[in-house]
């Protein structure tokens, strides 16, 4: 096994466990303050934080990457991470939305700092001449990442039906602690440092393709979260009828299925020569969920509509996802490799952002129908978007 290989097992293990962790407790919370009486939008109020300080974390992150190296950003995303959830395990009467909240923020700075350390190693770990090697990396890391996070929200609702939140919350803790501790042995030290110290004002990218690519990933990330967050959970508890562990187990199933269609993206897709793929691609997907919002208003059962609709929506935004998720790496500059999938990232938590706190106030105010008609026209705006990528034979001799 050579030490790229080698390396690239501790990262893609530290992002499993973390993944795992992210899952499930984004299920927990979505489904014991739903049981609690929280409205939609309150639920939505509660990722507020995680997901704004995950704009932050990624420009910040970004950074600290280049300066401190990527094995010390992960680590220290992993232990945040035991810290939000032992914020979490304190007695019920201090469980308000401040503290929850305050725990969600350090959860997102946690997951931001890890996934930009993870997807930024794997451009350290490929030569820039093997292209191919490198879009099947990112697409296993990206996808099998997307899988764990399925069985987290299976593992959440499990959880949270076993042991009661506060239990569950212990339980993931400690493993996490245990791979922390793992991580600082195994990791490789002073991976991703910049041999020429960046400036502060390096975290904004100067690349027109990273900046197109990533509006577009803001677009692409708010369509999926616009009804998938708070409104996809609770109307199928609402209007389905179905308990937390069936909630649990569909969604699940669905991320599963999700991560497992990223990873064969690379076949799926073949070339990546040029931006032709990503602009059909999201054309395709935003098709979907136009098409589910016009079955549900014709009066069509919602359970074929919806759940037929969401496994079309799943398959087609995973290729869509791990086209992106390529060619922010491919773009990226070499040394201080973190700035630019950092900035990246920064739009990708910015479009997460957006989604959620529209998933909550959308759905409590218009209904599903609504949050899916937006979630089309920020697919279409991603499109759109793509066609303003420069060709790959341009990105490769540096005109970008």
């Amino acid at each position: 096994m050579t030490p790229a290989i080698r390396q690239y097992l501790v990262i893609t293990g530290n992002y499993w466990a973390f993944t795992l962790t992210d899952g499930a407790l984004r299920m927990l919370v979505v489904l014991h303050f739903h049981q609690l009486g929280y409205s939609p939008l309150e639920i939505a109020l509660l990722f507020i934080f995680y997901e704004f300080f995950g704009v932050v974390t990624n420009l910040v992150g970004g950074y600290l990457g280049a300066r401190i190296g990527l094995n010390r950003t992960m680590n220290l995303g992993l232990f945040l991470q035991v810290l939000a959830l032992g914020m979490l395990a304190v007695p019920a009467a201090m469980l308000t939305v401040p503290w929850v909240m305050a725990a969600q923020a350090l959860s997102g700075i946690a997951k931001d700092l890890n996934k930009m350390s993870a997807k930024s190693g794997i451009k350290l770990l490929v030569p820039d001449e093997q292209q191919g090697k490198l879009y099947k990396w990112v697409a296993i890391l990206t996808g099998s990442k997307n899988t764990l996070k399925g069985v987290g929200f299976f593992l959440g609702g499990v959880l949270l039906m076993a042991a009661g939140f506060k239990g569950a919350v212990i339980i993931m803790g400690a493993g996490l602690l245990l791979v922390w501790l793992a991580s600082l042995f195994l990791l490789k030290q002073e991976l991703g440092k910049s041999k020429a110290k960046p400036k502060f004002t390096d975290i904004l990218s100067k690349s027109r393709a990273i900046n197109v690519l990533s509006a577009a990933r803001l677009f692409l990330f708010g369509a999926r979260d616009v009804w998938f967050v708070v409104a996809l959970p609770v109307y199928l508890h609402t209007v389905f009828g179905w308990d937390f562990w069936k909630v649990g187990g569909f969604m699940a199933t669905w991320i599963i299925g999700y991560g497992f269609i990223q990873t064969i993206a690379p076949r799926i897709t073949g070339s990546m020569e040029g931006k032709q793929p990503a602009v059909l691609w999201a054309a395709a997907l935003a098709l979907i969920p136009a098409a589910i919002a016009i079955g549900l208003m014709a009066g069509w059962s919602p359970q074929v509509v919806v759940i037929g609709g969401l496994l079309l929506f799943g398959v087609l935004f995973a290729i869509n996802s791990s086209l992106h998720s390529y060619l922010i790496v491919s773009y990226a500059r070499g040394d201080g490799v973190s700035l630019d999938v950092g900035f990246y990232y920064m739009s990708n938590a910015a479009g997460r952002l957006l989604g959620t706190i529209l998933s909550g106030w959308i759905y409590q105010t218009y209904g599903l129908e609504a949050c899916l008609w937006i979630s089309a026209s920020l697919v279409a705006m991603a499109a759109t978007l793509a066609s303003g990528l420069p060709e790959k034979r341009a990105e490769q001799t540096g005109q970008i």
